[in-house]
């Protein structure tokens, strides 16, 4: 792990989240699909996702956020906003939407279920009292789905592999 991915990776732990958390995500997304699929995968895919310059500064941008709105740091309106997550506000979704689209359209499809859903950590972090996370729970369900949609692109990609051998041997 780069220092970069170490720091994203410990930011998260600080507020909650683990690898491992986000992993058991992109398990039950992928384990329908993938039939090999181990955690193990799971996580490699994810901490390729951090790895990404742009999918860290948007989790920095995103993460400020809520710690500035935890300690009643941001503007009116837009303390209130934050700290109620209010459903019309929408930023949360398009930054975390950012991180999706990292791996291409697949990725939305899966942040949209998982937004909706709030599968595991996520379902922690949206219920959370004691700190606020209007933007953490998506962008966990952003990483999620883009590890997912990375995977999904390998497995595509080796199942068209495989077609394309087997109809030139015929």
């Amino acid at each position: 792990m780069n220092k970069q991915q170490e720091a994203i990776v410990n930011l998260l732990q600080e507020r909650g989240v683990t690898v491992a958390d986000i992993a058991d995500i992109v398990y039950k997304l992928q384990s329908p699909y993938v039939a090999d699929i181990s955690k193990e995968v799971c996580e490699e895919s994810i901490l390729r996702v951090l790895n990404k310059r742009e999918v860290q500064f948007t989790l920095y941008t995103g993460i400020a956020l809520d710690q500035l709105a935890e300690k009643n740091l941001l503007p009116e309106p837009l303390q209130g906003i934050i700290e109620t997550d209010e459903p019309l506000y929408g930023v949360d979704e398009v930054l975390a939407a950012g991180i999706t689209n990292v791996y291409g359209s697949i990725g939305l499809t899966s942040f949209g279920y998982l937004d909706k859903e709030k599968l595991g950590i996520i379902r922690k972090l949206d219920n959370h009292a004691d700190q606020i996370h209007t933007f953490l729970d998506d962008l966990v369900a952003g990483i999620a789905a883009a590890a997912s949609a990375r995977i999904a692109h390998q497995s595509i990609g080796s199942y068209l592999d495989h077609n394309i051998e087997t109809k030139k041997s015929k």
